[in-house]
């Protein structure tokens, strides 16, 4: 039956494509366009293929028979355990307590028994009664403490270890069978046990076996779609339980701050990126790899920065000091293991973040800023290493940002400001020297560097020197561009020292030669004035060096 099945699939098929063909003809022989370019030499129009009534209902029945062996099933089977669930939170008055959860224990078992029974004739349904077994077997020992007035066990950490027994019997199950579905079955009953726990000495270890066990299972069956499950399921229990449980109808609120609340964070990180980095590598970074790369981060980094945030500045500097090692570790680990581009990207800017943090945390504004542009020379010559365009591109966009925050927010911009030109300058130097390292095939970044260095020096010297120093600053910056120029043989850094002049003459001639003290005015003009003489005596003399006939004419003319 499958293989006539098949041959009927195949001929549908064929004739959908000749149909098409024959369409594609018609066309290309009303504009002329067929393979031969000849309009007169196209196909005479040929009848459509019909499709015989006999194929139209085989494929109605194919697709009738896939609804009720696929989809019926699972829907039959989650409405059965939705209604026996409802079955057993009745009240069952003037019963035994344990009943309602013995005739569940019943109903899971017998579920079983049919599953097992079936899995060879009807290996799908009994897929599907298993995991409804499994589902019942968890529901059932619930309510051994929930939904009830008289529950059988009173005690909340009885309840707790009869539900941990609960979902180590349904992940052998689940292991046996070597279902994915069942598994991540498992996992969510071992996450909700976590969260009925509610205490910290529940949460955390039993999280951490459980994201533990993940990790290993997934690494074991190669399911890297169960390790990202896994790590949503992870960081989503921990931030449910530092807000208080709402699930459970408490509340939304922050629980008051305890170590135990952010380091967990570093160790699930830890444990996730090891379930990517040791995984049986098939090929490149596929979308899950990078989806659990990313989850991991956002998941580790966003809820420690959550719960880190509210201590005082001394402490946050610690906590984040340790993120960003832990954080810049593991992109190193990718970059040296696999040469990953996108996971050590994302790891590596995570670490960045946090050290932008523990900055932040540590110095008062504006100083921050200035420390920041520093992070930012770091990040560079990290991300030649790495040799991630990603990551030189990301931090250009940041260091934009922190330089136009800093000129908006600073109260007063002091001399340390130049530093911003210092980084820029540097930053566009190690781009250059290493272009080739990071595949850099235009000068797009460079450039940009040297456009922020080139703004930033006469702006940072406008706010931080006297007013009668600015313009003999400028002809120092400019000085500076020019010896660059020769020192690395740039045309760049001439233009940048032409411009310069060409700012600080009309600065002189518009606002010194008007505003200025008569000293100051007079220094400007002798101190600009001698300064680009040198420069055109240094041109003239390069020109009469490679062309001494001419530079005799320019002499007589």
């Amino acid at each position: 039956m499958p293989a006539a099945s098949e041959a009927k699939e195949v001929a549908g098929l064929s004739e959908r494509l000749a149909h098409l063909e024959h369409r594609l003809s018609l066309i290309e022989s009303k504009l002329g366009i067929g393979l031969d370019h000849q309009p007169e030499q196209a196909q005479p129009e040929q009848p459509l293929p019909e499709i015989s009534l006999e194929d139209a209902e085989h494929r109605q029945e194919e697709l009738e028979n896939r609804i009720g062996e696929n989809w019926f099933p699972k829907v039959g089977i989650s409405v059965l355990i939705i209604g026996f669930a409802f079955l057993l939170t009745f009240p069952y008055q003037g019963f035994p307590s344990a009943l309602p959860s013995l005739f569940g224990y019943l109903l899971a078992g017998g579920a079983f028994a049919l599953g097992h029974r079936w899995r060879n004739s009807l290996p799908l349904i009994s897929r599907y009664a298993q995991g409804g077994a499994l589902v019942l077997l968890y529901f059932t020992t619930l309510r051994l403490y929930f939904f009830s007035t008289d529950p059988p066990i009173a005690d909340r950490n009885i309840e707790l270890v009869a539900l941990l027994l609960a979902v180590i019997v349904m992940m052998t199950i689940s292991l046996r069978t070597h279902s994915q579905f069942q598994v991540v079955l498992s996992l969510t009953a071992g996450f909700i046990a976590a969260l009925i726990g509610a205490d910290v000495w529940v949460v955390i270890p039993l999280s951490l076996v459980l994201a533990s066990a993940t990790v290993y299972i997934a690494w074991k069956r190669g399911w890297l779609s169960l390790l990202l499950y896994g790590t949503v399921l992870t960081y989503l229990t921990h931030l449910l339980w530092v807000l208080n449980n709402p699930i459970f109808g408490n509340s939304i609120t922050l629980l008051p701050f305890s170590p135990w609340h952010a380091i967990p964070l570093l160790l699930y990180a830890v444990i996730f990126a090891a379930g990517i980095l040791f995984r049986e590598r098939t090929g490149d970074e596929n979308i899950i790899v990078i989806a659990n790369s990313v989850v991991n981060v956002l998941g580790a980094g966003g809820l420690y920065l959550i719960i880190t945030g509210l201590r005082n500045a001394e402490v946050l500097v610690w906590y984040h000091a340790a993120t960003s090692a832990l954080f810049l570790c593991v992109a190193i680990l990718f970059w040296r293991k696999e040469g990953s581009r996108y996971s050590t990207f994302f790891y590596a800017m995570a670490g960045y973040m946090a050290m932008s943090v523990l900055l932040i945390a540590e110095f008062n504004r504006p100083d921050y800023f200035v420390w920041l542009a520093w992070q930012s020379l770091l990040v560079v010559s990290m991300a030649v290493w790495f040799r991630s365009r990603f990551i030189v591109i990301a931090n250009f966009v940041i260091y934009v940002i922190i330089l136009i925050a800093y000129a908006i927010l600073a109260d007063t911009v002091h001399l340390v400001s130049v530093s911003f030109g210092i980084v820029a300058l540097a930053s566009a130097r190690i781009l250059n020297w290493q272009k080739e390292r990071l595949a850099l095939k235009t000068e797009l970044m460079r450039n940009a560097y040297l456009a922020c260095a080139f703004f930033i020096f006469p702006f940072a010297l406008y706010h931080a020197l006297p007013t009668g120093y600015v313009s003999i600053s400028w002809v120092v910056v400019a000085l500076f561009y020019y010896a660059m120029s020769i020192l690395l043989k740039s045309r760049k850094y001439r233009w940048m020292a032409f411009l310069t002049f060409l700012m600080t003459l009309g600065r002189v001639a518009f606002v010194d030669s008007v505003s200025l003290e008569p000293a100051y005015r007079v220094v400007s003009f002798l101190v600009l004035g001698t300064v680009l003489l040198l420069i055109s005596l240094r041109y003239a003399k390069k020109k009469a060096d490679l062309d001494p006939a001419a530079a005799h004419n320019d002499l007589h003319d």
